[in-house]
């Protein structure tokens, strides 16, 4: 669609799957606009698509019980060895205990590895599941929703967030089972071998705790605004990149760059705070860990010299303290990767919960049976709350007819076919097809009815085949041949050199716009409409180009109700009604000859614009 009624349009109008309205939901998403606003209610949010995959997880947990179990019982050997042969003298049996000691290491190194092979598994399925929904949420979203949102911010969502929970799933699910095991292994067993030592070894925990905590209330805030802005500078690099040419020729480069600068700076300096604040963890934890440490080996090495104690019962205590202190650092460590996921699954969750356009609500499904007549009766449209588009319009588009919709920029031509396609709900009055209120008609039934073509014509990295057959995927290669003849296209395919096995750029950067326009009018003929929708189909097409597709224009129009936004006077003329729009009204109407006739805004206007008198 043309931008000149105040609204840019995004993407393509093909029906969208319809499994995701209706029938079984997709899993994970929910219909309810609420956002999580809590890091608790995201993480439980995230674990409604690993649940799936519980046999994974279960297995995860026993391949991680397997290695907690194996870690814990290394240091009771190690102490077995001081005690029983070290000291002693015993040789032979430390070289036993050795090789019982060499397997059990072995042992975890194989269950851990296994942990992490299923984890993997599972956490890549879990985002399948989660790109699968936010992609598919994004296909059936009203395009009020992307109008309010950059191209870049979205792609951001569903890449670099959804990246970084990938991230967060595969290394901190895991680790934190792994942690909570060996601290609850290590614990039971400290307490088994000395409940003194053991208390020493908790005098830091209520400084870990406090310490975690004050860095919690920060971390997250800098985190979520360091995704925010990511998205913002991903946005500016896309919309700087299609818009190369524009820049260029305005001498812009200095600007975008200082520009892009600017942003960049502000990311950094999110980034700073966000990293200075997570990367406080590691070194505090560490230094309060040797405290402990140092505490341990001091009181256990007086207790071993009084007799209390076994040098054995010492050295194994030194290494469970540290398997204790390892899980709360890496709990720890793992909470600011948590933090960044959970900043990152909201933003991700706030597209996912965005309501569709297609409402659980009953809508009349039609058998195969329109003919086409178009009626606006007393319409009033606004895109903003107190910015009125369209004001009480009505209009009566019989069977076969061409309504030519002509006027200054920000009319309300654009707007008139936004409603037809309910791209847009309308705020006051009704539009009917046949009869039927469009309000109460399946949308993709509607739109299947309802053949565009736009100003800009838009092709996909595809063939030139494959571009074409988007207008009816069950086609046959000899109906599309046949569509593109009737676009005139054809001749101009079959110079290429794979003929209409060309494969595209992207964009359609390997074709003019010219050849681009004419691929998108044989879409519009191979999806045989009822209604057909020219929006500017002509625009960017030369004069020669134009009179080779004419005569394929009148062809496709007769007997389909055709609504056409144009300037130029071959289509305008022979249209059987011409609605001349201004500042959202309906300000004439009648046939070219008619509004000459009377001299008024139509007249000016076809003076000013084609250079012409009558």
């Amino acid at each position: 669609m043309a931008k000149s009624d105040q609204q840019s349009q995004h993407g393509n109008t093909a029906a969208p799957d319809l499994s995701l309205r209706g029938g079984s939901p997709v899993r994970g998403m929910t219909m309810a606009k609420a956002k999580p606003k809590n890091t608790m209610g995201t993480i439980r949010r995230i674990w409604s698509y690993i649940r799936p995959f519980k046999g994974g997880m279960i297995a995860v947990f026993i391949f991680t019980l397997m290695t907690t179990i194996l870690s814990l019982i290394a240091p009771y050997l190690l102490g077995t060895a001081v005690d029983r042969y070290i000291i002693p003298g015993d040789f032979k049996g430390l070289i036993g205990l050795c090789a019982v000691l060499l397997a059990v290491y072995a042992g975890t190194a194989l269950s851990a590895w296994l942990q992490q092979h299923v984890m993997v598994n599972v956490s890549q399925q879990s985002i399948r599941a989660m790109r699968r929904d936010i992609f598919g949420r994004l296909q059936v979203l009203p395009l009020r929703f992307f109008d309010s949102r950059t191209h870049g911010e979205l792609m951001s969502r569903t890449t670099n967030d959804i990246e970084n929970i990938s991230g967060t799933l595969n290394q901190s699910v895991t680790q934190l089972i792994s942690s909570v095991l060996a601290l609850v292994g290590s614990l039971a067993i400290m307490l088994y071998l000395n409940i003194w030592l053991t208390l020493l070894s908790m005098v830091t925990i209520p400084l870990v705790m406090l310490f975690t905590k004050t860095v919690a209330s920060r971390t997250r805030k800098h985190f979520a605004k360091q995704q925010s802005t990511l998205g913002e500078l991903n946005g500016f690099i896309e919309e700087t990149v299609s818009g190369q040419k524009v820049v260029q020729v305005y001498r812009r480069e200095r600007h975008a760059a200082a520009e892009f600068d600017q942003m960049n700076k502000k990311l950094t300096d999110a980034s700073i705070q966000a990293q200075i604040y997570s990367g406080t963890v590691g070194p505090v934890m560490n230094v309060l860990n040797n405290v402990s440490f140092a505490l341990i080996a001091a009181v256990g090495g007086y207790m071993a010299f009084s007799g209390h104690t076994t040098v054995g019962i010492v050295v194994a205590f030194l290494n469970y303290s540290k398997q204790f202190q390892r899980p709360l650092n890496d709990l720890a460590n793992q909470f600011n990767l948590v933090q960044s996921a959970v900043a990152g699954a909201e933003r991700v969750f706030e597209v996912i919960d965005t309501e569709s356009e297609y409402q659980d609500k009953p809508e009349e499904q039609h058998a195969d049976d329109m003919f086409g007549e178009v009626r606006f009766d007393h319409v009033s449209f606004s895109y903003k709350e107190g910015m009125p588009i369209l004001e009480d319009v009505s209009l009566t588009a019989r069977p076969g007819e061409t309504i030519a919709l002509v006027g200054p920029t920000g009319a309300g031509k654009t707007t008139i076919i936004n409603l037809l396609t309910r791209f847009y709900e309308i705020d006051a009055g009704k539009i009917t097809i046949d009869g039927n209120d469009i309000r109460l008609l399946d949308k993709d039934y509607l739109r299947s009815k309802l053949g565009i073509v736009l100003q800009d014509a838009y092709v996909f990295s595809a063939s030139i085949r494959e571009n074409i057959r988007y207008g009816r995927l069950d086609a046959s290669d000899e109906e599309i041949e046949a569509a593109a003849k009737l676009a005139n296209a054809h001749d101009f395919i079959m110079k290429l050199p794979e003929g209409y096995n060309t494969e595209l750029l992207s964009g359609g950067g390997n074709l003019s716009q010219g050849q681009r326009q004419l691929l998108t009018i044989a879409r519009a003929v191979l999806a045989d409409p009822v209604i057909l929708i020219l929006d500017e189909a002509t625009s960017s097409i030369d004069t020669r180009t134009e009179m080779h597709i004419q005569t394929a224009m009148r062809t496709l129009m007769q007997g389909r109700t055709s609504f056409v936004i144009a300037h130029r006077l071959s289509t305008i003329r022979e249209a059987d009604q011409i609605l001349v729009m201004n500042q959202g009204r309906i300000a004439e109407r009648g046939t070219h000859e008619e509004l000459l006739a009377k001299r008024g805004f139509y007249y000016e206007l076809y003076n000013s614009q084609f250079k012409m008198t009558s």
